[in-house]
C-alpha cells in the first residue's frame, strides 16, 4: 500500500553490485493489502458475582448469569440462576435455567429447574423440564407466547362481594 521513497537515498556504488537483502528472521512480516475482518464473536454472559446484591430491574438482549442476589425484575435472552443466587422478582427470558432460588413469577420459552432449584411462584412456559430434587411451590401454565405480559388487553371490571349498597 505505502512504500518507502528512495528519492533521498544515495545511489548504490558502481563498483559493488547490489546484493539482494536476506529477510530478517526477527522482523515482522509485512501486512498484506487485504485484511480479513475479525469474526463476529458472541458476547459473553454478564456475570453477577456471589458477593453482589442488586436492588432494581435488569434488562438486556444478551445473557446473564446471576450468582448473587437480585431484588427486582430481570429480562434477558438467556438467564442462568446460580446455586448461590437468590432472585426476588419476575424473571422473563427465552431460556431460563434455575439452579438457585427464585421468589416470583418465571416466564420463559424454555424453563429448566435443576435438582438444586428452589422456586416459589408461578411458571409460565412453552416447554419446561423439572429435575428430580427441585423444590417448586406455585402453578405451572403452558402458553405459546409466555414472554407476552399475559395481561388482558381490556380493562378488568372489579368484582365486589358482600351486601349491595342502597345508593345506586
Amino acid at each position: 500500500m505505502f512504500s518507502k521513497s528512495k528519492i533521498n537515498e544515495p545511489a548504490p556504488k558502481a563498483a559493488e553490485p547490489e546484493r539482494p537483502k536476506m529477510p530478517d528472521p526477527v522482523a515482522p512480516k509485512p501486512a498484506s493489502d487485504f485484511m480479513p475482518s475479525a469474526p463476529k464473536v458472541k458476547a459473553a454472559a454478564s456475570v453477577l458475582s456471589s458477593d453482589l446484591t442488586v436492588v432494581g430491574n435488569l434488562r438486556t438482549t444478551g445473557d446473564i448469569q446471576v450468582e448473587g442476589t437480585v431484588e427486582g425484575d430481570i429480562r434477558a435472552h438467556l438467564l442462568t440462576v446460580g446455586e448461590s443466587a437468590t432472585i426476588r422478582g419476575e424473571i422473563v427470558a427465552d431460556d431460563i435455567v434455575v439452579n438457585g432460588r427464585v421468589v416470583g413469577r418465571v416466564r420463559g420459552l424454555k424453563v429448566r429447574l435443576t435438582a438444586t432449584a428452589r422456586v416459589e411462584g408461578d411458571i409460565i412456559h412453552k416447554t419446561i423440564a423439572i429435575e428430580s430434587g427441585a423444590h417448586f411451590e406455585g402453578s405451572v401454565q403452558r402458553q405459546d407466547d409466555p414472554l407476552s405480559n399475559g395481561r388482558p388487553s381490556a380493562p378488568v371490571t372489579p368484582v365486589t362481594t358482600g351486601p349491595a349498597s342502597a345508593a345506586e
